[in-house]
């Protein structure tokens, strides 16, 4: 069963959330961890896709907040591309995909911060994923001159994976 976990991250936080969360699938099944520049533009013959990305402005990035992240930070991005952007030009998919969403973002009330996570899941659900737990926020701090992953986040992803990987194991054998 092939597992794929695709990221956008613009400070890294994000890439060292989904390689926690891969790392966690790994105790069960084989998983690949790329960048969403580097996702393959199909998913059928998956047997999970899982998904991720930064808040920015309540919800997923668009060119205009990756722009201003880019202004941030020296050295450029680590993701060109918008999770957004790839998600949307994913083809439906031929039978029902198993997906899961996570975000990152700042730690405060959903309803002030948005969530990337509920944007990805939506366009999944269009596409024929078929969500295997809810979406999940992983949280991270403002510093004076960046964003830095909180503490125990990178651990909690880690057993985020754990689970996806055996509830995916539980729905394949019932």
């Amino acid at each position: 069963m092939q597992v794929l976990v695709v990221f956008e991250s613009m400070f890294g936080n994000t890439e060292i959330v989904a390689r926690a969360i891969g790392k966690g699938l790994a105790s069960s099944c084989e998983v690949d961890v790329v960048n969403v520049d580097d996702a393959p533009a199909q998913w059928d013959g998956l047997g999970l896709l899982v998904v991720g990305g930064p808040t920015h402005a309540h919800g997923m990035t668009r060119p205009g907040t990756r722009k201003s992240a880019r202004q941030e930070v020296e050295g450029g991005v680590r993701s060109a591309t918008g999770l957004r952007e790839w998600l949307s030009a994913l083809p439906t998919a031929s039978r029902r995909v198993p997906v899961a969403v996570f975000d990152t973002r700042i730690r405060r009330a959903r309803w002030l911060t948005g969530s990337a996570a509920l944007g990805a899941r939506k366009l999944l659900l269009k596409r024929r994923g078929v969500p295997l737990l809810p979406p999940e926020s992983f949280f991270v701090d403002v510093g004076k001159n960046a964003t830095i992953l909180s503490d125990g986040e990178q651990e909690r992803a880690e057993a985020w994976g754990i689970r996806l990987g055996a509830r995916l194991l539980e729905t394949a054998a019932g």
